[in-house]
């Protein structure tokens, strides 16, 4: 477990970072068009690596293989997820964001019961997914900011995360028999080509500032393709619902780095939302179990 702790931890340092990064771009870039560079920019590092690891014509060979499932996972588990993701945080502020992200687990766990009986939450496990939830509720103060448009922002969050939900139990289902650096590689250049018709349309008409463009190499190089990586390998290694538990603790990576570098204050009911999503979030992924009770003995 381990090497669980530290996988979970360093990911969530990374996509913690991304809402912020987002918050950056989407300041000057529609929300397709900063995905779309987001996805271009990161699959060539990604194919790159392939071809790099495989040689060319075996690594040609295996990307072909996978375009089935290339092309799901290319709108599940990125072009549509990250474009909602960026959508919503034109209306809510990147740690709300980081926050409705935070219903991913809720939506594998449901899933789970209909098509993936071994990764179903219970006992213990299932306390800390609701556990974690709870934490969620208390950290954002439950309504969120901004009226109908930051309610519309955070259930576009929340229909990310439950694409994100679909596409890693997909993803468990396949990875056995599929390397995770080719997966990673195909369906990142498929999200780019399925989300090039909308971002080039929507592309601006001036060269962006220096700032978001910053920022949408940070998304690409370790939002995607650091974090993509480091992903596949916690749900190969460790199943899709431990490896859902990361999005427990972007809100408080996202706490972090708002306070750090944006100057942000961090409320008592922040702190309480610490607590209770680190709690749920070892609960959730078996790393703290609560105690039984004693049988009791049955009278003579």
């Amino acid at each position: 477990m381990r090497g669980y702790a530290f996988l979970l931890l360093l990911l969530a340092a990374i996509w913690g970072a991304s809402f912020m990064f987002i918050k950056i771009a989407v300041d000057e870039l529609a929300p397709t068009a900063t995905m779309l560079l987001r996805l271009a920019f990161s699959s060539i590092p990604l194919v790159a690596l392939v071809v790099a690891k495989l040689g060319a014509r075996r690594a040609w060979s295996e990307l072909r293989a996978v375009t089935r499932a290339a092309i799901i996972l290319g709108v599940v588990n990125t072009a549509l997820p990250f474009t909602l993701i960026a959508w919503g945080e034109t209306r809510i502020d990147s740690g709300v964001a980081a926050i409705g992200n935070g219903s991913m687990p809720i939506f594998v766990a449901i899933l789970a019961f209909r098509f993936r009986t071994s990764e179903r939450a219970t006992g213990s496990r299932l306390f800390g997914v609701l556990l974690g939830l709870v934490g969620v509720a208390v950290l954002t103060g439950v309504n969120p900011k901004g009226g109908w448009a930051g309610v519309a922002g955070t259930l576009a969050v929340v229909a990310a995360s439950l694409s994100y939900a679909v596409g890693t139990l997909y993803t468990q289902g396949i990875l056995q028999d599929i390397r995770n650096d080719v997966l990673a590689a195909a369906s990142i250049t498929w999200g780019a080509i399925l989300l090039f018709p909308l971002g080039a349309i929507q592309a601006p008409s001036h060269f962006p500032s220096w700032g978001p463009i910053a920022a949408v190499l940070a998304l690409a190089l370790l939002g995607t393709v650091a974090g993509q990586l480091l992903y596949f390998r916690l749900i190969y290694a460790y199943g899709s619902a431990r490896a859902s538990l990361v999005v427990y603790l972007l809100p408080v990576t996202a706490l972090f780095y708002g306070a750090l570098l944006l100057g942000e204050s961090i409320t008592a009911s922040a702190i309480l939302g610490l607590v209770l999503i680190l709690t749920g979030t070892a609960l959730g992924s078996g790393v703290l179990r609560l105690p039984r009770r004693a049988a009791v003995a049955a009278a003579p």
